[in-house]
């Protein structure tokens, strides 16, 4: 849409019809005020619970910061239309209105924090120490800045805090799970079975022909929506990112010689030694150590007549740079492998070293690492010219430029896919290559439309990207002549599936008419296997989680059947052991299962209380203003 706008006012007629237009339309806002369409509610109210009134500027701000602070939890910013889909907008509408009851409620009952109070809350709060463990100032600041706070209303938000908690601390005081519930509770989640089970094959569901051309049609017929054509998108894209950029960015090799020099000790990998060292309080005793021996005794045999252990010696295979004490470092990395030093006067004693394998270091030619410098040198350019192209291709954009046009004239390269769907496959099934990391393009590409401009996409730090959606082939019943493999081996699959589940079915039968599943297994050629300790959640590579879960629907001694890994397995089973660990309060499972299940009965007292509270109080809600707010065209 304001493509087209540029569009039309790109010649003197247009922008004489767009003056005129923009005109009336300001002139009607100055007299009808923009928000008149909300009828009901006074111009900047959202929301009134008892007497506390919401404005759509506050309920704004707060909507904001939650998004903020949720996007910093995800890494990126979530568009509106997601936002929605997960419910956001509601949860933080009813949280807001929810706060505002409890604060109804503290004004009602007269409840108040003093400034002390507060003051203390935030000067204890660990997420404002600094050195020291006090309370810094600078870190205080910087913080709800981060947060979008200004100190005047962080206060006021403490205050409503506390005294938010002091009211549901009172509703949910005592609030104890019992015993009973544990009990339950440790039974589902500790429980353990014990299965003897089999498993039937393609082996088991017999010869199947090939399918008749009626049976074919027929279960294309009935399965069409399973083989049907998803819905296509074509897709131009640029990506701007230092690699990119990089690709495209000379640098000359007297650069490069430069970089090398800089970084020469960066690159190489230094000579590293294994050491052994035994420490003595004088020289006197380090020399007679030394004396024994080259009379013989072994560097071991001295630590050990000094009740040293060999990892007590053993400072391991290091560089120079790792050995802290420079007297130990210069004679150690001066003899020869096997070579046991003199007494050495260190910083920490007087030492005697030996030296063990010794592992040249590596100095890379600038041949050898000259390609990756460059390309390091040109990424380390693009990043500073990532922000001037960005402006450059936003300015484009802006003027009505196509992605492909902009890109073009930018010397960027623009990247067109000609059909994905929203798995990110093209029609031959194969994953789309290309595709820009850190970001969903094709979820975006499926919320737009043909003409419209897109918002640029920010790959955290490191980049752009702008697209535009160029074509949509929609959604289509596929022929059978075209999908006709598939069908066969759906069909064939369906037949083994369907066989494998009556005969599974049929052993169930007999297992519980008093049969033997080793008798059961022994006809089929099949063998039976044990499965023990299994819990409900149990997640194992022999087990599908639909066994376990069927598993945990029979009784001790019963027998039940379940779908394998695919359509050609089915499991047999039969439980043979069921144990309930003792209910042990005193464990460490048990009470973080007690806080769990504590937390959940507070955030439930809680919010009957609200809802409660709600009723009493009064609470009425300007729709039309929240879907403004939130974006959407109704709410």
């Amino acid at each position: 849409m304001l493509r087209g706008i540029r569009n039309a006012s790109s010649n003197w007629l247009g922008k004489a019809i767009m003056t005129i237009v923009m005109g009336l339309l300001i002139v009607a806002f100055g007299i009808w005020g923009i928000a008149d369409i909300f009828h009901g509610f006074g111009q900047s109210l959202l929301a009134t619970v008892g007497s506390t009134e919401i404005s759509t500027e506050q309920f704004r701000q707060i909507y904001t910061d939650r998004l903020q602070q949720i996007a910093r939890q995800f890494g990126r910013a979530l568009p509106p239309d997601q936002v929605r889909a997960l419910g956001l907008d509601r949860q933080i509408l009813q949280q807001v209105i929810a706060e505002a009851a409890l604060d109804e409620d503290a004004r009602r009952k007269g409840l108040a924090v003093s400034d002390k109070e507060i003051s203390r809350q935030i000067m204890t709060d660990p997420n404002f120490k600094g050195a020291h463990d006090a309370f810094d100032p600078a870190r205080f600041a910087g913080l709800i800045r981060q947060l979008g706070y200004t100190e005047q209303r962080y206060v006021a938000e403490q205050r409503h805090t506390t005294l938010r908690r002091q009211i549901a601390g009172t509703v949910t005081a005592g609030v104890e799970p019992s015993t009973k519930l544990l009990e339950a509770l440790n039974r589902f989640q500790n429980e353990q079975r014990t299965i003897d089970y089999v498993k039937l094959g393609a082996a088991q569901a017999g010869s199947i022909d090939p399918p008749t051309a009626d049976q074919l049609s027929s279960y294309f017929n009935a399965h069409k929506v399973q083989f049907r054509a998803p819905e296509y998108r074509k897709i131009a894209l640029v990506m701007l990112t230092p690699e990119e950029v990089a690709k495209w960015t000379a640098v000359s090799d007297d650069d490069t010689r430069k970089v090398y020099e800089e970084r020469k000790n960066k690159l190489s990998t230094p000579e590293r030694r294994q050491l052994r060292q035994i420490m003595f309080p004088n020289i006197t005793d380090a020399q007679a150590a030394r004396e024994k021996i080259t009379s013989g005794a072994s560097f071991d045999d001295i630590a050990k007549e000094r009740g040293l252990a060999a990892s007590d010696i053993d400072l391991g295979t290091i560089p120079r740079s790792e050995i802290v004490d420079p007297a130990i470092a210069n004679a150690g990395f001066a003899m020869k492998t096997d070579e046991i030093s003199q007494p050495i006067q260190g910083k920490f004693g007087v030492a005697l070293i030996k030296v063990g394998r010794i592992e040249p270091g590596n100095q890379p030619t600038y041949e050898s690492v000259a390609e990756k410098l460059k390309h390091d040198v040109a990424v380390e350019r693009a990043r500073s010219e990532i922000n001037n192209l960005h402006n450059k291709m936003e300015d484009e954009r802006g003027g009505g430029a196509t992605v492909i046009e902009a890109a073009k004239k930018l010397g960027l390269t623009a990247v067109t896919i000609e059909a994905v769907d929203r798995s990110g496959r093209a029609p031959d099934g194969k994953p789309v290559t290309g595709l820009p990391q850190g970001v969903d393009l094709i979820a975006q590409a499926f919320a737009s439309d043909v003409g419209v401009d897109n918002e640029t996409l920010q790959l955290g730090n490191n980049g752009f990207v702008w697209f535009d959606l160029l074509g949509v082939t929609p959604s289509r019943d596929r022929t059978l002549d075209e999908v006709k493999d598939k069908v066969e081996a759906g069909w064939r699959d369906d037949q083994i599936s369907g066989r494998l589940l009556t005969k599974a079915t049929d052993m169930v039968r007999k297992l519980d008419q008093g049969g033997k599943l080793a008798d059961e297994a022994a006809g089929l050629g099949l063998k039976v296997e044990s499965a023990s300790a299994i819990k409900r959640d149990a997640t194992t590579t022999e087990l599908p989680a639909a066994v376990v879960a069927a598993a945990f629907r029979v009784v001790k001694g019963g027998a039940g059947q379940a779908p394998g890994a695919g359509h050609e397995e089915w499991i047999v089973f039969r439980v043979t052991d069921v144990t309930v660990p003792p209910l042990n309060l005193a464990s460490d499972e048990m009470k973080k299962l007690r806080e769990g299940i504590q937390r959940s009965l507070s955030d439930e007292y809680v919010g009957q209380y609200i809802v409660k509270l709600e009723g009493e109080i009064g609470t009425t809600i300007n729709q039309a203003a929240v879907a403004q707010i939130i974006g959407a065209s109704n709410f």
